[in-house]
């Protein structure tokens, strides 16, 4: 499955989606702006697991992932 990253211009959210439009993202974090690919063949990044990923696009339509801002 190739996964789709998007970025809400409105808060601190990421996301995974299965279509290159994220048609299924959710609206109250909009605008989303797309942010890259990960082929199917590739990891995703931060260590995501792919399976829990391409699990949630499955039953949900995406999965959210929050920035963290400074660790210190």
């Amino acid at each position: 499955m190739r996964i789709y990253i998007f970025k809400s211009e409105m808060s601190e959210f990421c996301a995974f989606a299965g279509d290159a439009k994220g048609s299924k993202l959710p609206s109250r974090f909009e605008p989303w702006h797309s942010e890259g690919i990960i082929e199917s063949d590739e990891a995703p990044p931060h260590n995501f697991s792919r399976f829990r990923i391409e699990s949630a696009i499955k039953i949900h339509g995406f999965q959210l992932w929050r920035i963290k801002s400074g660790l210190g």
